[in-house]
């Protein structure tokens, strides 16, 4: 089982390396440059015109690791369709966001109400698929044996999850190397799990992401040659969280995600305070942006969210086998 998952990683990988150099120049020629907003820092305003939509690079990896790796081990499960429907899914919906944003040079891309109803549709379709299949509507409550019964009510609980985690990366990948990093982690941690159950084909799945994002953050890493767009966040954050779902270990997802809770809930802090009180709590949201206005590099703040994304995966996954 470690084998598959070491050599699913590894084409994975080798895929996004060998693939990123032909993709580069292409987005260039095609000048599929990033915009960037006028309210983000100015430190920002030099990365205009770097190519985006590099996410299709390593998902295009990933999804013909996972399907070559799988069929050949016969691995090629339900739950690693959902896997890849939820991966192919959001990914689209973030294709389209940003082919409006930089081709149609609308700067909001999809609306928001557009988005959200890909989302939804794309988790309600995941919910059937795993009814059909007689999956366990139970919460599972981190580090006990204890669960508690949703029935129907699960549907909303997908809906929430996909939809909150998939823009909670998004939210997140504002850094070079950022969300790359950090997911990578993040998918490896539950890659990790999925291995304690023997689940291999969601293990292969886990560990082709990382495999992927690791070969993305080559180019991706500060200064970034290319950005990942809604393309890749959108898609990781919903296939995180289906992950999460398909291992029992939903909630524990907070504690995996860490990072991806913090920038989320910076937002809505800021947001709620500033209606409320007409004050701001960050000199800018997400809370990455407040540690750079704060003096700290780009780097710095990566490789700091990258550390603390290690150790809360890494408790999380103790507490979890112990």
């Amino acid at each position: 089982m470690v084998g598959i998952n070491i050599f699913g990683f590894g084409i994975a990988l080798i895929m996004t390396v060998a693939l990123m150099p032909v993709f580069i120049p292409l987005l260039k020629r095609m000048k599929f440059g990033q915009s960037i907003r006028e309210e983000g820092p100015e430190s920002h305003l030099k990365k205009t015109g770097t190519p985006t939509m590099g996410g299709l690079v390593f998902l295009i990896s990933i999804i013909l690791t996972v399907l070559l790796v799988a069929a050949f081990n016969g691995e090629l499960t339900t739950q690693v369709v959902i896997l890849l429907i939820v991966l192919f899914g959001y990914g689209l919906i973030g294709f389209l966001d940003d082919f409006i944003k930089v081709v149609l040079k609308r700067n909001l891309g999809l609306t928001s109400l557009q988005k959200l109803l890909g989302q939804i549709v794309i988790a309600v379709l995941s919910f059937f698929l795993l009814r059909a299949n007689g999956f366990d509507t139970a919460l599972g409550i981190p580090f006990t044996d204890a669960s508690i019964e949703l029935g129907w009510i699960y549907v909303l609980f997908i809906v929430f999850w996909l939809v909150g985690f998939s823009n909670a990366v998004n939210l997140t990948d504002g850094l070079d190397g950022l969300v790359a990093g950090t997911a990578s982690i993040a998918f490896a941690a539950f890659g990790i799990l999925a291995i304690i159950q023997q689940e291999t084909g969601i293990a292969l799945f886990t560990f082709a992401v990382a495999g992927g994002l690791l070969g993305f953050l080559v180019f991706n890493k500060y200064p970034a040659k290319v950005f990942m767009g809604d393309t890749g966040s959108l898609a990781l954050g919903g296939a995180l969280a289906m992950v999460s779902i398909l291992l029992k270990q939903e909630l524990l997802l907070l504690l995996i995600g860490l990072v991806f809770v913090i920038e989320t809930a910076s937002v809505i802090l800021q947001v709620g305070s500033f209606k409320l009180r007409k004050k701001r709590i960050f000199k800018m949201s997400p809370i990455h942006h407040h540690f750079e206005l704060s003096g700290w590099s780009e780097w710095k703040v990566v490789t700091v969210f990258w550390g603390v994304g290690l150790i809360s995966a890494a408790i999380a996954v103790l507490l979890e086998v112990m």
